[in-house]
Formats: structure tokens, C-alpha cells, sequence
């Protein structure tokens, strides 16, 4: 089996230390298909939960809003 096809583990079979905001977005893609894009309340508390760890483990940019790179801030 390739890596590109491999399959991610439940959430509840992984700790939050191992996973990367990558898993948690392709879990989030699953959780829609699976839905058929119109979530449940049950799906909606899931997908609520997913985007904030996905939230928290992605990288954010370190330029402050509104400003460009090796411009002022007005």
C-alpha cells in the first residue's frame, strides 16, 4: 500500500500528540463525504471539535492583519 493511500486511524486510536493538522483535516474531508454534505447534530459537535484541533495545530502567520511584508503599519 503507498503513503498517499494509507488509511488514519480513528481519532480515539491516536493521543493528540501524534497527530497533525494534516490528519485532522483529512478527517474533517471524510466527515463530509460521509455526510453527504449536510451534517447531523451529532456530525456538527464532531466537526465543530475537528476544525478547533485543526485550528490549534496549524501554523500561523506572524505578520500583523493588515500589514505587508517590509511595509509599516500606518
Amino acid at each position: 500500500m503507498s503513503t498517499t493511500q494509507r488509511r488514519v486511524p480513528f481519532a480515539a486510536e491516536r493521543s493528540a500528540a501524534e497527530r497533525s493538522a494534516a490528519v485532522v483535516n483529512e478527517e474533517i474531508r471524510a466527515l463530509w463525504l460521509r455526510a453527504g454534505g449536510t451534517l447531523s447534530g451529532e456530525q456538527r459537535r464532531e466537526y465543530q471539535r475537528l476544525v478547533l484541533e485543526w485550528s490549534a495545530l496549524s501554523p500561523h502567520p506572524t505578520t500583523q492583519r493588515g500589514t505587508q511584508q517590509g511595509t509599516k503599519a500606518a
